[in-house]
């Protein structure tokens, strides 16, 4: 955890933010984001966003979804910036187990996100070991030539 004097504006947002997401307190969360926050997903950018209001309507449909949502978070802060490590998880209103990580680094200006870098994903608990899930990714069939060579390695 951060704690120079320079980091403390920034830590003692993720921590608002982290605490405001546990008390599913949907005002004090928005509020961590200024109007114009920007949102990018580098690995979906279409789920990227514009503005605070979508922050809600996100936040909203999630603390429907999951009513014991839980957060916690691990983070370091400086320069106007904070690296966090979030892991999330409860119970989805069909019994599903609902768990989430990822990193989420935001700038932070006046007290207020104003961009976010969303890395943050469902927990996938498939079988995949690494070879399987490298070979998956590049779309590599167990039986070619170069599934082979791994194998024999």
């Amino acid at each position: 955890m951060a704690t120079s004097s320079q980091d403390r504006g920034a830590g003692r947002w993720v921590e608002d933010l982290h605490r405001a997401t546990n008390g599913h307190d949907l005002e004090a969360l928005v509020a961590c984001f200024a109007p114009g926050y920007v949102n990018e997903t580098p690995a979906h950018p279409a789920r990227g966003f514009r503005g605070h209001e979508q922050v809600r309507r996100n936040w909203e449909q999630i603390f429907a979804a999951v009513p014991d949502l839980t957060a916690t978070v691990r983070w370091i802060a400086g320069e106007g910036e904070v690296w966090s490590e979030w892991e999330m998880r409860g119970t989805r209103r069909d019994g599903a187990a609902h768990l989430m990580r990822g990193v989420v680094i935001f700038t932070i200006e006046q007290g207020r996100a104003v961009r976010g870098r969303f890395y943050l994903e469902p927990v996938d608990d498939g079988d995949d070991d690494a070879d399987r899930a490298v070979r998956r990714a590049l779309g590599v069939a167990s039986g070619s030539a170069v599934a082979v060579r791994q194998e024999e390695r």
